[in-house]
């Protein structure tokens, strides 16, 4: 009897890597809407500190576009409005994760979006 191998669709493949094979950097985007509480000056700060973040974790920063003060479509945590700023970097996959657990403990992101791109 031929043993049975079932795929299953929609899970996340996870590779496996051969010791001392590096890990390929991939693109990103990181859609940030800040607190926009501060004067502008101070929210440019808090965005510097937190690409600083994505460089302090191997990641390497191609631009920034700072979109500025928008109407919020609705209420996020009392604010009707943020500051939005979209970063683009690449990074190791494997640091995505503490990414994104630094940018949900931090107190001046509303809310983020981090996008992969295709190569």
């Amino acid at each position: 009897m031929v043993p049975r191998v079932t795929i299953r669709k929609g899970k996340r493949k996870e590779s496996v890597k051969a010791a001392g094979e590096i890990e390929q950097k991939r693109n990103y985007e990181l859609v940030l809407v800040v607190n926009p509480g501060s004067a502008e000056e101070k929210i440019e700060t808090k965005v510097d500190a937190l690409n600083q973040n994505i460089v302090a974790l191997g990641g390497e920063i191609s631009g920034v576009e700072q979109w500025g003060r928008r109407k919020l479509a609705y209420p996020i945590k009392n604010f009707m409005e943020g500051y939005y700023v979209l970063t683009r970097f690449s990074m190791n996959p494997s640091q995505t994760n503490s990414l994104e657990a630094k940018l949900r403990i931090s107190e001046d992101v509303i809310r983020h979006m981090l996008i992969k791109l295709e190569d």
